[in-house]
């Protein structure tokens, strides 16, 4: 049994069909891409698994159980985090402030706390460094890590993470994506939608093309990379 499944999912914004009856697995300690174009649905389907859209049609399973229209803060409960695309951090507080709300499941939980922030701080000392800095204050990069940090304070099953490499520098990108890679190591399953599709297909195991709402390729990562169609769509032309 996969840890998160989706089946035939049709979701709409109004009467637009965002999403044409999408299915997609991912099993436990995998990370899988979503690649994909502009308004391909990629973000789409993340919001649908976190709850922030509602199907009209299909299920979406997590540990073989339906949450179709649970509430996504009891979507976040059974370990699915999501890191939207953007950041979404909350500028006016600090660094610090931004993490304990992504402890909010850890409500008086003061110990488990302060071991999942200095367990964030190790793996991003910059944002030690900058703990009592005003979060909308930060660099791109550093709002980055703080939503990756963030959502790691809700210790997830499934880690999801909507373009985390948006607007970033080379190097910055793959410093992301190294992080990532470890996140994944510590146990932790990943779910990540990418326009950068070289960087996505070396850090993924498995991946899948969406268009136009629909699935149109899937496969090991290391076999997308080489297929012609991707190459010529997502790679510049160059394996």
């Amino acid at each position: 049994m996969a840890m998160l499944e989706l089946h035939d999912v049709h979701t709409f914004y109004g009467s637009i069909e965002a999403l044409k009856g999408i299915s997609l697995t991912v099993e436990e300690g995998e990370v899988v891409a979503l690649l994909g174009g502009n308004g391909a649905g990629k973000s789409t389907t993340l919001r649908t698994i976190s709850g922030l859209l509602r199907p009209r049609q299909g299920d979406v399973r997590f540990g073989g159980r339906s949450i179709v229209g649970r509430p996504p803060e009891e979507i976040v409960k059974l370990g699915i985090v999501q890191v939207p695309e953007g950041r979404r951090i909350f500028g006016p507080l600090t660094v610090e402030e931004n993490l304990e709300m992504g402890a909010f499941l850890a409500r008086g939980q003061k110990a488990r706390i302060q071991e999942d922030m200095a367990r964030v701080y190790d793996m991003f000392p910059r944002l030690r460094e900058r703990r009592h800095q005003l979060a909308g204050t930060l660099s791109g990069g550093e709002q980055q890590m703080l939503a990756v940090g963030r959502a790691l304070m809700a210790r997830p099953r499934l880690l999801m993470l909507d373009e985390p490499s948006m607007g970033l520098a080379p190097n910055l990108v793959q410093f992301i994506m190294q992080t990532v890679r470890e996140i994944n190591r510590q146990g932790v399953t990943v779910l990540v939608v990418e326009q950068n599709a070289r960087s996505a297909l070396r850090l993924a195991t498995r991946a899948y093309v969406i268009e136009t709402g629909s699935v149109t390729l899937e496969g090991p990562a290391n076999e997308l990379a080489r297929n012609d169609q991707v190459v010529a769509a997502y790679l510049g032309g160059r394996r």
